[in-house]
């Protein structure tokens, strides 16, 4: 696998972690979408509900003026029950959507985690490293200060 030329060993992880914020970004923008419309359904429902609660009977009392009313009745009740199920298939949109965001985010966040342990990784490795070459450094000094007076003496 070549590397890029600044040699970043997490190049091909910070790609896939570009690609899952896009997938999740994208996901969340349709879980808001589908929850506006979600919001858009129940507001259409309760304006259908206020309009069969508030129809009344008609005034008239003649077969005809009756047969109207009963006919409107039911003409809302249709839109009243097109309504639930507008608003039903729009809940079951949302809660999918909202699993696929969920999905989308924790694949994201597994990506961005795996990413900062490795950069904790290669932190401890450094400062063990550095660690280990300060100590090499300091023996070998303190064996040279060691060896000059017994070098002197002789």
């Amino acid at each position: 696998m070549a590397r890029t030329p600044d040699h970043d060993p997490d190049a091909g992880m910070r790609a896939v972690a570009r690609v899952r914020g896009v997938r999740e970004q994208d996901s969340r923008l349709g879980l808001t979408r589908a929850a506006a419309d979600q919001r858009e359904a129940g507001r259409r429902l309760d304006a259908v509900a206020d309009r069969l609660a508030t129809a009344t009977d008609p005034a008239a009392v003649d077969p005809a003026g009756f047969a109207i009313g009963r006919l409107a009745a039911a003409g809302i009740a249709v839109d009243l029950i097109a309504s639930q199920r507008a608003l039903a298939t729009a809940t079951t949109v949302t809660t999918v959507a909202r699993e696929h965001w969920q999905r989308d985010h924790t694949r994201l966040a597994a990506v961005e985690l795996l990413l900062e342990r490795r950069a904790e990784d290669r932190r401890a490795e450094r400062l063990r490293r550095e660690r280990v070459e300060v100590d090499d450094l300091v023996s070998a000094r303190w064996l040279r200060a060691r060896r000059t007076p017994e070098e002197g003496a002789r």
